[in-house]
């Protein structure tokens, strides 16, 4: 399961809806909002994203982890939208009856939403000022 939205994410309910009874690992990863980022405070960010292919790249990454691990039970969910400080900007479950494969596969999903999904956020600064991250230049 995929999904792109701007809803709350709640990482208990979205582990619940991943895992089955043959599964003896849960590795989560839960992406927060900080407070800072290179000496400037945040205040919020703002996330943007095209829905549809962002989706389907999530998809791709399922898909990747499920036949390289031999996984079935992968969810990954981002947030859009405006996010406070200490909220969830992206949730990770990976399932499996072993922990190792777990562990591996839900690294491999972050670095690959980072790298190939078109998912932007901006940071906005208690000084003033924003920047989009990945796109200083």
């Amino acid at each position: 399961m995929v999904e792109v939205s701007t809803k709350p994410l709640n990482p208990l309910l979205l582990i619940e809806r991943t895992k089955r009874s043959r599964d003896g690992a849960v590795v989560t990863f839960v992406g927060v909002v900080r407070d800072n980022s290179d000496g400037h405070r945040v205040l919020f960010l703002d996330y943007e994203a095209y829905k549809e292919m962002a989706e389907a790249k999530l998809q791709e990454i399922v898909d990747e982890i499920k036949q390289r691990w031999e996984l079935e039970d992968v969810s990954i969910y981002h947030r859009l939208g405006r996010l406070k400080i200490g909220e969830a900007s992206l949730v990770v479950v990976v399932c499996s009856p072993h922990r190792k494969p777990a562990f591996e596969a839900c690294a491999y999903a972050v670095d690959r939403i980072k790298d190939m999904v078109p998912i932007w956020k901006k940071e906005i600064f208690a000084e003033g000022g924003e920047r989009w991250v990945g796109h200083e230049d």
